[in-house]
């Protein structure tokens, strides 16, 4: 664990990928069980900030197989052996590791990547276009994802490029349940918890308790509302009162992210449009 993160004070010259890593550990906490997928630079790097500062017991399974890896830093894939390197054990991806998400004692919190996030925390990593057998763009697909949101899961999403695009009002494929049609469709198919967070280039949203509409939590620092607004393909539901500023990482933070656990910058391949800098 880094020894001066407690009092370490606020960066100046951070970038904007620095922030929303810093967001994202700030939600995972000791005792705490998750898990990546694949090309999930980010949350490995939020995971990674986590139990070098303030959560050191945080339980992480490295890409549904290694327990606790101890990785040097980051490598070029968040879904190879490197990761996962001196793990206290590793599972048998196919088998042991659905076993123990199905259970609902374990691997509570996951992170999710999509190429669309709408309204009420869907997300589409499937097809882009009306007809699912012609598309206008096939995406990657889903992987674990479908399953991963339907079993009682808190889902933190991240989106490195805020646009109407990536943030719709409806996804043209729903990849992973998230509140389906708002209010408590989801509770009322049986489905536990479900999307807490947002994390974008630009602000970070939460979901309204009632209507489980996306809501802004916090614009980050030097960018407006009508730019958030601007880049949402939807209304999103504002806050009471003035709008909250996202906190900058510290200087802790940021040498950690830097130094020690991306120092060859994996993180950053997630830009590839949109707002990078800080401000």
């Amino acid at each position: 664990m880094a020894d001066d993160w407690r009092n370490s004070p606020p960066a100046t010259d951070y970038t904007v990928d620095e922030l929303m890593i810093a967001v994202l550990a700030a939600e995972f906490q000791d005792g705490d069980q998750v898990t990546n997928g694949m090309a999930s630079f980010l949350p490995v790097a939020a995971f990674m900030l986590a139990r070098q500062t303030h959560a050191p017991e945080l339980v992480w399974l490295a890409s549904s197989v290694g327990l606790d890896p101890r990785p040097e830093r980051i490598p070029a894939s968040t879904l190879e052996a490197p990761l996962w390197r001196d793990s206290i054990m590793y599972l048998e991806q196919y088998e042991d590791f659905w076993s123990y998400v199905q259970n609902g004692r374990y691997i509570r919190k996951f992170c999710v990547g999509a190429a669309q996030i709408d309204q009420y925390g869907n997300v589409n990593n499937s097809v882009i276009g009306d007809d699912y057998h012609a598309p206008r763009v096939r995406l990657p697909g889903t992987a674990g994802l479908a399953d991963l949101c339907a079993i009682g899961k808190q889902l933190y999403y991240w989106q490195p490029r805020h646009s109407p695009r990536s943030l719709v009002e409806r996804v043209d494929f729903i990849s992973g349940a998230g509140y389906l049609g708002g209010g408590s469709e989801r509770a009322e198919l049986g489905l536990a918890a479900g999307p807490e967070l947002v994390v974008s280039n630009l602000a970070v949203m939460d979901f309204h308790p009632d209507s489980k509409r996306m809501r802004l939590r916090s614009l980050h620092p030097g960018v407006g509302l009508a730019e958030v607004r601007a880049a949402t393909g939807f209304e999103l539901l504002l806050p009471d009162g003035e709008i909250p500023r996202t906190a900058a990482p510290t200087v802790a933070q940021v040498r950690l992210i830097r130094e020690r656990i991306d120092p060859a910058g994996m993180r950053k391949r997630e830009f590839r449009q949109g707002r990078t800098s800080a401000a």
